[in-house]
């Protein structure tokens, strides 16, 4: 149906009505979880309220590529199901958007009209069986022809394998003495046409999101020279640009997640008797329900500040900081809300069919995949000691005070902030200072988000929890602990020699 013309508010209420009439009416979402792939029939029924039309320029007949509705159409599909929403996101961040600011002219109407006419969907492959994270020594190649492009390589866990209608494919530029380029390049593949099939070698036995098949992909294609994105300057920065703003949509699938978590173990908590109340009389269960609040808080404020700052007129490849810091906090969140329910809900919450007990296989790998937490963390300490030391500033509240992210909220950490770090931390402490700042950015978000009138007590009661979680963050980053693996550990070990 094209109600394109609607306005967003109506055009998301809408979308809303229809997943929550699908998933909790008309198909049972708990038993279609534990199920590999969506149904061909159900996955059509949502599709067709083009819900990926906010991806799609104007231009070309959609809404606009708006990350306000972007991030609507993501938190209303987390709140149903989390691996609907990373479906949406696969297209929208790491396949139309792309193509949109990057795409040949002359391919994009083609795109765009199969998928707002054809349910189709696109993907994005980087990652390779050998190098993950290191993206930047893949060994996919491409060799420019008369005609084209040769691409040849291996490719895995790319979501929605063998399901996607197109592809846009990471390669090195190949020599003629076959070393490779040190910039990257990108290529779309339409997987209708045999030149560009990918073929799908082996499909993965993924933990969690069952809803969306993953696996491990053979590439030997044939593309026209149109097919290759064109980066504004290199092929590297392109791909900063788009992981950065992928990684600043992580917030609108959080959104929904954690809303649903919260509503979850409000319903459980005020409908659960114990004695003469419920669980809601509890003092430890009451700051339970405070910890969901301020996910829900936190995420809140990370979907504001990404829609005003991740659109795709922005160039967002040295925002690294802001980047690692929504995905890092709000992946933390989901998979803290989720354990949370489960711990409310008691044994019903320890299964597959409990919306509780999926959340937290659904949501763990949102800490893995487009790098894992705990390198993020890591670099987000890096910049800030670099830049500590290029302004030769050796206290952490006096460089934060100044530092644009952080001048709002830096004075609800003063008394903790007020040392100076080492400048040769070890990794696992810059992971920590990490973690610290990233809270404290989120603080200034949450501010920000106060300033618009956003609800005094949610706000009040979620700084206090950062505060909290910050001070214990701070003492393991000043704890003095350099303990490694033990070798042989199990030589003089066994306890049965000692009982």
């Amino acid at each position: 149906m094209n109600n394109f013309n609607q306005e967003f508010p109506e055009f998301l209420k809408t979308f809303e009505q229809n997943l929550k009439h699908l998933f909790q009416e008309k198909h049972n979402i708990d038993q279609l979880s534990l199920q590999r792939g969506l149904p061909p029939e159900l996955l059509t029924e949502i599709m067709d309220h083009v819900p990926l039309s906010v991806a799609v320029p104007s231009a070309f007949g959609g809404r606009g590529c708006k990350v306000k509705e972007c991030l609507g159409i993501l938190s209303a599909a987390s709140y149903e199901s989390l691996s609907l929403s990373l479906t949406f996101g696969i297209n929208i961040a790491l396949f139309l958007e792309p193509v949109a600011k990057y795409g040949d002219d002359e391919i994009k109407k083609g795109i765009f009209d199969k998928f707002l006419k054809a349910q189709n969907m696109g993907g994005l492959m980087i990652t390779e069986p050998n190098f993950g994270s290191d993206a930047l020594n893949m060994r996919t190649t491409s060799k420019e022809t008369e005609s084209g492009y040769k691409i040849k390589g291996t490719k895995h866990w790319q979501g929605l394998t063998g399901m996607a209608n197109y592809w846009i494919v990471a390669a090195r530029n190949e020599g003629a003495d076959g070393s490779l380029a040190r910039d990257i390049d990108f290529f779309v593949c339409e997987d209708a046409i045999a030149a560009q099939q990918i073929h799908v070698e082996e499909y993965y036995d993924n933990a969690g999101l069952y809803l969306i098949p993953y696996g491990l992909n053979q590439l030997d294609l044939t593309v026209p020279k149109n097919q290759r994105l064109k980066p504004e300057t290199t092929g590297i920065k392109m791909m900063l640009d788009i992981l950065h703003r992928s990684r600043m949509q992580f917030p609108g699938m959080g959104m929904g997640f954690i809303k649903r978590m919260l509503d979850e173990a409000y319903h459980q908590c005020d409908n659960r008797k114990v004695g003469v109340g419920n669980l809601l009389g509890m003092d430890n269960v009451k700051f339970q329900i405070s910890r969901l609040q301020a996910a829900y808080t936190i995420c809140s404020a990370m979907c504001a500040k990404s829609s005003a700052i991740s659109g795709i007129e922005n160039n967002l490849a040295t925002e690294g900081l802001e980047a690692n810091t929504m995905k890092t906090v709000v992946t933390d969140l989901m998979q803290e809300s989720a354990q949370l329910l489960v711990q409310l809900s008691g044994a019903k919450g320890y299964r597959t069919s409990h919306i509780g007990g999926r959340g937290i296989m659904d949501s763990r790998p949102f800490q893995i995949f487009e790098g894992s937490n705990e390198m993020l963390y890591a670099q987000i300490g890096e910049m800030i000691i670099k830049g500590m030391k290029k302004q030769k500033q050796p206290q952490l509240y006096q460089y934060l005070k100044e530092f644009p992210l952080t001048v709002k909220s830096t004075d609800y950490f003063k008394a903790e902030l007020s040392f100076s770090p080492d400048e040769q931390l070890a990794q696992r402490k810059l992971v920590d200072l990490g973690r610290i700042v990233a809270r404290i950015i989120c603080v200034g978000y949450v501010i920000e988000l106060a300033e618009k009138g956003f609800r005094k007590e949610l706000v009040e009661n979620c700084i206090i929890m950062l505060q909290q979680e910050v001070a214990s963050l701070i003492t393991s980053l000043r704890f003095n602990n350099k303990v490694v693996e033990v070798s042989d550990y199990h030589m003089d070990s066994l306890w049965l020699d000692f009982a």
